[in-house]
């Protein structure tokens, strides 16, 4: 007979299957925007925001959607890796990917493993891995920094252009209005013989 503490992992690892790891979402991006972007493509069980503590200003948000089943998060995940889709604020194509157990902060601890904190003395054998790899830690933390800066700058200038060319469209618009308005178009048409009844 199962344990209870094996009994929960199981279940947890269920709940891995169907769930869908989302980043790339815009910072205005909130869960029931979320959850109506992805409720099209089957039922929204849960939405977890994973908490960022390098970088939590003008960071591009990362969640964690499960789903009612697991055909429903590989769906997802197929989708939105052959079409792009934007979710509120500037263009920033939506990423997604299957959950993994790491990514649950929550997560139980799993059967029959044991984890052992300790502090470490200079002395220690162990002292020159932990700090190699506290600057290894601290250099991919520089260049997640640097990464984010560059991508925001090319979504800000992206979102300028497109700004630019709704508002060139709408002067275009507002023009040919006017023009229909004050009988240009109709002197035009009776000018070079058009009906613009049978144009339009």
């Amino acid at each position: 007979m199962a344990s209870t503490t094996e009994t929960e992992y199981a279940a947890f690892l269920e709940k891995v299957k169907r769930t869908v790891y989302v980043d790339n979402l815009s910072p205005q991006v909130t869960e029931p925007v979320l959850r109506t972007a992805l409720d099209q493509f089957g039922m929204v069980k849960n939405i977890q925001f994973i908490t960022n503590y390098i970088e939590p200003e003008h960071i591009p948000k990362r969640a964690l959607v499960e789903m009612e089943d697991e055909e429903q998060a590989k769906a997802i995940v197929k989708l939105i890796a052959t079409c792009p889709l934007m979710i509120v604020g500037m263009p920033r194509p939506v990423r997604a990917c299957a959950a993994k157990v790491e990514m649950f902060e929550d997560r139980p601890a799993k059967p029959g493993r044991k984890i052992e904190v300790r502090w470490l003395d200079a002395d220690d054998p162990n002292f020159e891995v932990a700090q190699k790899w506290k600057k290894i830690d601290k250099r991919h933390a520089a260049e997640a920094r640097f990464l984010l800066k560059q991508q925001k700058a090319e979504e800000e200038k992206l979102a300028k252009q497109q700004a630019d060319n709704l508002k060139a469209n709408f002067a275009k618009y507002e023009m040919i209005d006017a023009i229909m308005a004050d009988g240009t178009a109709a002197r035009l048409a009776e000018y070079y013989g058009l009906n613009l009844r049978d144009e339009a």
